[in-house]
């Protein structure tokens, strides 16, 4: 039987995070001109139209570190409880957009609003979960991104074809206020706070947690800013950058491909939510794989070459529509999948005092390739009219990203099991 922290911290952590990359990503459908009217109703081209899909994130990487700080100094649960109500009203805010800068202001105070939660998330996870946990545990939270696609996207095709993009937006976007009681009622920041588990549960997680934490700390006091000049955090901050290119260009403009048949607004829905049910599936066997073998570096490399190769093989079988869709339902696991290992590295390597702003760093710079992704997909399309050479680029950096991941420290966890 499941311990009750899986039943309930993971299950309300991965609604509230499914609700934010909704409202980050219904977008994308709504920018597409066979289903939608925005792009004629805003007045964007392909540029603008990679440009409105990733100014998100340049909001997005503001208060990224300030967020972990907060979430391991004061609260997590009350900070993303705040999240929860400013990203609901810029999310509705999008869609009373009337022009396309209008709606550019709106995704970028969205972004700014979900800055914190991602980065929180983490850090309340690694106050519930040992290092023998985590990998499973964040990737159980992490598939809210795939699920988010898998469960809306349907639904947002339905909501394009029978309301129009504004109410889609406005809909969608006021999710977040739902779910605020849900996650003030049913998350603690510690296990010592929680009336809701056993004592024996509670002594077993502070004594592990705490055991862990201390075999991190360094013998001696060292400055904060040396902490974070370490060679290590600039290798996640890239792999990170290529990541979210690969993620976010992909996703912005997967639907180009759709356009060769003939489909209906639910059935663009269905095949865009098809490679995100796969990647579900792909994380959750990487997850469990990397826990049970507690190795985090060749498990991200692994998912980010599967990921490079197949993204340029579609590319390569783009005149064989359902090939070259295969390939792309195998191409977008990768940066999901690499999640749950990457992200326990800096928890399991790292002081318990310094995880949390890395982790805010890493994610706010490696970020910004959210919006760098797109926005050059937009360009390279506008002037190649194709996807293919920034889908192969795209491809090529995945797999970079793959041979950098043996630049990070192994775990602790793995170290031990070696000398064990």
């Amino acid at each position: 039987m499941l311990p009750q922290r899986w039943l309930r911290i993971i299950p309300v952590a991965l609604v509230m995070y499914t609700i934010s990359y909704v409202d980050r990503t219904n977008v994308s459908l709504a920018l597409d001109p066979k289903i939608s009217t925005m792009l004629r109703d805003l007045a964007m081209d392909d540029r603008m139209k990679g440009q409105a899909a990733g100014i998100f994130f340049l909001g997005y990487v503001l208060l990224q570190m300030a967020g972990g700080h907060l979430a391991g100094k004061w609260s997590a649960k009350k900070l993303v409880s705040l999240c929860l109500i400013f990203w609901g009203v810029c999310a509705v805010g999008c869609g009373l957009a009337k022009t396309f800068y209008q709606f550019e202001i709106a995704r970028f105070l969205l972004g700014v609003s979900e800055s914190c939660v991602f980065p929180a998330t983490v850090v309340l996870l690694a106050h519930w979960f040992p290092s023998a946990e985590r990998a499973r545990a964040n990737a159980f939270w992490n598939l809210c991104q795939p699920l988010a696609v898998v469960a809306s996207a349907p639904v947002t095709g339905w909501l394009l074809g029978a309301f129009g993009w504004q109410t889609m937006l406005m809909l969608e976007g006021a999710l977040p206020f739902i779910w605020l009681p849900v996650w003030w009622i049913f998350i603690s920041d510690h296990p010592r706070e929680a009336t809701w588990i056993s004592p024996a549960e509670r002594n077993f997680l502070e004594t592990t947690l705490q055991s862990e934490g201390e075999q991190l700390e360094p013998p001696a006091k060292i400055p904060f800013w040396r902490r974070l000049a370490r060679r290590e955090i600039l290798v996640m901050i890239i792999m990170n950058f290529l990541h979210n290119s690969a993620a976010y260009g992909c996703m912005a403009f997967f639907t180009d491909g759709l356009k060769l048949k003939n489909f209906s607004p639910v059935q663009y829905g269905f095949l865009f939510a098809a490679p995100y049910a796969v990647t579900a599936v792909i994380m959750v066997l990487n997850s469990w794989h990397s826990d049970k073998t507690r190795e985090r570096r060749g498990h991200v490399a692994l998912v980010y070459t599967l990921s490079g190769v197949s993204l340029i093989l579609s590319v390569l079988t783009k005149d064989h529509f359902w090939l070259s869709y295969t390939f792309m339902c195998l191409a977008i696991p990768g940066p999901f999948a690499a999640l749950a290992p990457f992200w326990a590295i800096p928890t399991e390597t790292l002081p318990r005092q310094v995880f949390g702003p890395v982790i805010g760093l890493v994610n706010a710079l490696g970020n910004t390739g959210g919006f760098f992704g797109p926005y050059i997909v937009g360009w390279l399309k506008t002037e190649y009219h194709s996807t293919a050479i920034p889908f192969n680029a795209l491809g090529i950096g995945m797999l970079l990203a793959a041979g950098l991941a043996f630049l990070l420290p192994k775990s602790a966890g793995q170290a031990r099991a070696k000398t064990g």
